[in-house]
C-alpha cells in the first residue's frame, strides 16, 4: 500500500524539509495544501512548481496530489446561486487541475464544505446542477493532464451537500469520467450509520483516494477507529491508490504523528 502525509501537519515547515522528512521516516508521498504555499495557485510560477517536482524527485518522494483547494483564494463557492462566483470557481479549478499535474501529482481532493452548503432557498437538485456545471471543464482539463479530481463526502455536521459515499458516487457518475471519482474519507464515513469496511466494498471501483484519520481529528491510530477491517477491505477490493495521513488536531507535533501514524498504518496492512 502507497502511504502519503498531508504537509499542513508541518506547520512552518519548508515543502523541501517536509518531503526529506517524509521519504525518511517511510512515506511514499506528500499530499500538498496549496493554501501553505500561496493564496492562489495562480502566483507559483512555472519554476516554482517545476522545482516543487524536481525536488521530489531529487529526494526519492511522490507528489500524491492536492487538498483543501477552495481555503483560498476567498469567494470561491460550488453551487452558489450567482453564476459569476460559480464561472470563476469553474476557473479556477481548471487551474487546480494544471498546478497539480504541473507538480506531478496525481488526484486533486475536492472537500471544501464551506464552499459548498446549499444555500436558503436553493433547492438539492438545483445544487447539484450548478455544480456539475462548476466541474464540467476541469473534468475535461484533468483528462488532458492525466490528473482524477476526487469529490469528497463529508458528514452533516460539515456540511449540508452530498454527505453519504454513495451521494457522493451518484455525482460523480453522471460524468462517466475515469478523471471524476470520490474520496473516502474515515473520519467522514464514521457519520454514516454503514460499518466502513461495507462503505468501502460498496464503493469500489469509483474512489480514487483514501484518507487515514479517526474520528477524534487525530491520526490513525490515536483514536478508537480500528484500521484493521478497513486495511482488510481495502486490500480485498484492490485499492492501489494512496492512504493518505490528514489530520485536523496537530497536539502531539509532526514528528510525532507522522510517524506514530504511520507505525500504525504498516501494522494494520501487515
Amino acid at each position: 500500500m502507497n502511504f502519503a502525509i498531508c504537509n499542513e501537519i508541518f506547520k512552518g515547515w519548508k515543502l523541501d524539509d517536509i518531503l526529506a522528512y517524509a521519504k525518511r521516516v517511510g512515506y511514499s508521498a506528500v499530499e500538498i495544501a496549496p493554501f501553505t504555499l500561496a493564496d492562489s495557485v495562480t502566483d507559483i510560477s512555472t519554476a516554482e512548481r517545476q522545482k516543487i517536482r524536481d525536488s521530489a524527485a531529487q529526494i526519492g518522494i511522490e507528489i500524491a496530489g492536492i487538498h483543501w483547494v477552495l481555503v483560498k483564494p476567498e469567494g470561491l463557492y460550488i453551487n452558489h446561486p450567482d453564476a459569476a462566483i460559480r464561472q470563476r470557481t469553474a476557473t479556477y479549478f481548471c487551474e487546480l487541475v494544471d498546478f497539480c499535474a504541473d507538480i506531478g501529482g496525481k488526484v486533486i481532493v475536492v472537500g471544501s464544505p464551506k464552499q459548498r452548503n446549499i444555500m436558503p432557498g436553493v433547492t438539492p437538485e438545483q445544487a447539484k446542477e450548478w455544480a456539475a456545471a462548476t466541474f464540467r471543464d476541469a473534468v475535461a482539463q484533468a483528462a488532458i493532464r492525466n490528473v482524477t479530481i476526487c469529490f469528497e463526502p463529508l458528514g452533516a455536521g460539515e456540511t449540508n451537500f452530498i454527505n453519504t459515499a454513495a451521494d457522493g458516487i451518484r455525482f460523480v457518475q453522471q460524468f462517466n469520467s475515469p478523471n471524476f471519482k470520490i474520496i473516502l474519507d474515515v473520519k467522514a464515513m464514521c457519520s454514516e450509520a454503514k460499518p466502513i469496511p461495507q462503505i468501502i466494498r460498496e464503493s469500489f471501483p469509483h474512489f480514487a483516494h483514501f484518507h487515514a484519520n479517526d474520528k477524534n481529528l487525530k491520526g490513525p491510530g490515536f483514536g478508537e477507529v480500528d484500521f484493521k477491517p478497513i486495511a482488510a477491505a481495502l486490500k480485498e477490493v484492490g485499492f492501489n491508490g494512496y492512504v493518505s495521513v490528514e489530520v485536523f488536531n496537530f497536539d502531539e507535533g509532526p514528528e510525532i504523528i507522522a510517524t506514530k501514524s504511520l507505525e500504525y498504518l504498516k501494522t494494520s496492512f501487515a
